[in-house]
């Protein structure tokens, strides 16, 4: 009796550890959901080319005035974040179907460069457990999320800069 209550209690844990890093895997990297580009084609995320360079998610909405500042920000400095680290950045839109159409005109507007979606039913926001704005990620070379932060103040692009150059080093 107690050696079968033994083995029964080891195949569950060796079930749990196996689910548990089953997890890990999956959530270590951009989770497979459709988006929308800004004249509303859908788009898979595992067509966003993730791999081989470093990799800036921002999660920002229109009505965000942190978000704006983030990402203007990041814009002024985006060049030479290419220049020296071949960096990407990705702006992913949360907002709703009231402010969504502001989204392409102010991209437009504030003339940024970078690729900029509308994730239209919150689908990759509720996957990767954005609950406010701005959030970002830093993905390496690899696809993976290895740094994350949330809010904005003027000067934390310069720490997403120093977390991209330490990730450069590592090679």
């Amino acid at each position: 009796m107690k050696t079968s209550s033994a083995l029964y209690i080891t195949c569950l844990l060796v079930v749990a550890v196996s689910f548990s890093a089953k997890a890990q895997k999956t959530t270590k990297g951009l989770p497979n959901v459709t988006i929308k580009t800004l004249d509303g084609n859908s788009l898979s995320t595992q067509a966003l080319a993730l791999k081989g360079h470093f990799t800036v998610v921002s999660f920002w909405a229109t009505w965000c005035k942190p978000c704006i500042q983030e990402l203007s920000a990041i814009h002024d400095v985006y060049p030479d974040w290419q220049e020296d680290m071949k960096v990407k950045l990705i702006a992913i839109s949360v907002d709703d179907a009231r402010s969504r159409a502001r989204a392409k005109s102010l991209v437009k507007g504030k003339r940024w460069e970078f690729e900029t979606y509308i994730d239209e039913n919150g689908d990759l926001k509720r996957a990767m457990n954005v609950l406010n704005v701005p959030h970002t990620f830093i993905l390496n070379k690899d696809g993976e999320i290895v740094w994350q932060h949330t809010s904005y103040k003027p000067g934390d692009e310069e720490k997403y800069y120093d977390v991209l150059k330490k990730l450069n080093t590592k090679k």
